[in-house]
């Protein structure tokens, strides 16, 4: 499958909301997309191009803006397909995938919980990796590593 194939199939479906379909090494593509459309994406990538199994999302925080990206696999054309959009660092939301994919369920949860972009109905969005009721997102780059602490050494003499 070449990127004139998805954008084919996906270009009638989404309209305006498909951003563009570029080559992408060692995949079927990247697809940039608007997040209104991502839902309708989703199922169409799944339906109607045959990717059934979603193997990564994640999220790259530009400082500006958000990324949010899926990783989905194929198994009749033996590829993957990768899926972008992007959305503002101050209303980083996108619907989620979970729906369309249920493995989506614990990477959305990791994304979350590290880059702080939330998924819009999400069935069980809560802390993954860190403590519940941690604050913090440590993989923005507002994130600020504290200082070590000065540790006292209380040495024995013999």
């Amino acid at each position: 499958m070449q990127p004139d194939d998805l954008t084919r199939v996906l270009a009638p479906k989404l309209g305006e909301n498909l951003l563009g379909v570029e080559a992408f090494e060692g995949m079927a593509g990247r697809v940039r997309f608007r997040r209104e459309a991502a839902l309708d994406l989703f199922r169409a990538v799944r339906d109607d191009l045959s990717f059934a199994h979603l193997s990564m999302v994640g999220g790259i925080d530009w400082v500006d803006h958000r990324e949010v990206f899926y990783v989905a696999w194929s198994d009749s054309a033996r590829q993957y397909v990768l899926l972008s959009t992007d959305v503002p660092a101050t209303d980083a939301h996108v619907e989620t995938a979970s729906a369309v994919w249920p493995s989506a369920n614990w990477h959305e949860r990791e994304t979350w919980e590290l880059v702080d972009i939330t998924f819009d109905h999400h069935p069980d969005l809560r802390h993954l990796l860190t403590p519940d009721g941690y604050a913090f997102h440590p993989l923005l780059r507002s994130f600020k590593i504290h200082e070590p602490e000065e540790l006292e050494v209380k040495t024995r003499h013999v």
